[in-house]
């Protein structure tokens, strides 16, 4: 996927280090220079025992969705029911629009009864580390 890049001056003052120069992944607007990358993590809590079946059904349902620039599922460390999910959108609407995809759809149909809960969710802007 090309985007376009710009160099940014990012503070990473709570990793101890000093400022960092890193490039700009997001695709911007040229008219507000805003990111319109989309991104979410969130915690997902299989029912006891089921985390591996739950992660076989995402996993199997999410590979080709449009605008996706990474899909990362990922096994809690220290909950062994409990995943992560990290993804990152090309924007808002194509996050939106994968939800209606059969792959997906059929993946919630299938993964709905393995899930006990869910954890925290956040929404992101992703800057920088994915894509090409």
């Amino acid at each position: 996927m090309t985007q376009d890049r710009r160099t940014v001056v990012t503070g990473m003052a709570g990793l101890g280090l000093a400022t960092l120069t890193l490039p700009l992944a997001a695709t911007a607007s040229p008219a507000s220079d805003t990111p319109t990358t989309y991104g979410l993590i969130g915690k997902m809590i299989a029912k006891p025992g089921w985390r591996d079946a739950l992660v076989s059904v995402l996993s199997a349902g999410t590979g080709a969705m449009p605008g996706c620039l990474s899909y990362i599922i990922a096994l809690d460390a220290a909950n062994p029911d409990a995943i992560w999910i990290t993804e990152v959108w090309a924007n808002k609407e194509s996050h939106a629009a994968s939800l209606q995809l059969p792959a997906v759809q059929a993946a919630i149909a299938k993964g709905r009864p393995l899930i006990a809960g869910f954890g925290e969710r956040f929404e992101t802007v992703p800057v920088a580390g994915f894509g090409s």
